[in-house]
């Protein structure tokens, strides 16, 4: 196996504030108390029944610069161009230590096409699961990772491991991508600060596909705009009330300002409705995200993907 060198943040690149060391500098808003945080969390999940129903899907043939994206559920995407499939964000797990998964994954890991690429956009349990990786069908992919991840990446089936770092593009079979900023953490554990943290770019034959990994609203994402202008936005919409874990998360109030800085052409919502890591309600985020689409009047910008159904992008209709 082939791991490339490790790279820092380097020149240009924001320092995070102190990573959290305690309970309390681990709940977004410090006056939360650790049993509020335990019954909101994770005791309301272990009474909710599971809901969803894995698939077998039948993936589209595609032709030259189509694409096709397939909702295995929270921020796991399979992304198939013509050339390969990716794999972003894997995580088919019922369970995350405590954590229980409320609505199945779309499809079982049995049912993946041969896997040419993983992208991984930070540590975090919920992102990076390396059961999951570990089970997939077929060895040898390769696998593009932030900065500061490469050791965690290692021993679970890939020929390569790549690490970005911001603005940075690795390119494979005629396939582009880019590690784009974001405003979270990369942490794995409380004191691995070096690690990094994104969203990703995807670009072949001029179509474009964002991943914006899990962020908080900022800046960074007028400059993803004005750099890279991707057509199809994968953006997270929950996990953000109370209004401190906007900090990290936003909702899908800042999502759609998210898209309309980005100059999007599709809106695909994620990060809802799997794992309960907040307080409002599984629901919210997708009745919320509506609601706020038609009052702008964007509608036909708008694809709420079903998990386990792929979603066709065909290369004649890239424009409205």
């Amino acid at each position: 196996m082939h791991t490339e060198p490790s790279n820092p943040a380097g020149p240009g690149v924001r320092r995070r504030k102190r990573i959290p060391r305690s309970f309390k500098d681990l709940t977004p808003g410090n006056h939360l108390k650790p049993t509020r945080f335990f019954y909101e969390m994770v005791w309301k999940g272990w009474l909710t029944k599971r809901t969803g129903t894995s698939h077998r899907p039948t993936f589209p043939e595609l032709q030259s610069g189509d694409v096709s994206l397939t909702w295995i559920g929270h921020a796991s995407f399979l992304l198939q161009l013509d050339s390969l499939n990716i794999l972003i964000d894997p995580n088919f797990a019922n369970w995350i230590f405590l954590l229980k998964r409320l609505r199945r994954a779309g499809l079982s890991i049995k049912d993946l096409p041969h896997i040419d690429l993983v992208l991984i956009t930070h540590a975090h349990f919920d992102h990076f699961h390396r059961a999951s990786i570990r089970k997939l069908p077929d060895a040898f992919r390769v696998a593009v990772v932030p900065w500061g991840m490469g050791d965690l990446a290692r021993g679970l089936g890939f020929a390569r491991i790549i690490e970005l770092k911001w603005w940075e593009t690795f390119e494979y079979k005629g396939v582009k991508v880019t590690l784009t900023p974001s405003q979270h953490w990369g942490a794995r554990m409380i004191h691995d600060e070096h690690r990094g943290f994104g969203g990703f770019l995807v670009e072949q034959h001029g179509r474009k596909i964002y991943h914006a990994g899990d962020s908080a609203y900022s800046p960074c994402f007028k400059e993803i705009g004005e750099r890279l202008k991707p057509e199809i936005a994968l953006l997270p919409i929950g996990a953000y009330y109370p209004d401190t874990f906007r900090k990290v998360h936003m909702g899908p109030d800042e999502a759609l300002k998210v898209f309309q800085e980005l100059g999007s052409q599709w809106l695909i919502p994620m990060h809802y409705g799997t794992f309960r890591l907040s307080f409002e309600s599984l629901e919210e985020p997708i009745r919320w995200l509506k609601q706020l689409v038609a009052e702008h009047d964007l509608q036909k910008h708008l694809r709420v993907l079903t998990e386990g159904h792929p979603e066709m992008f065909p290369v004649n209709a890239h424009s409205l």
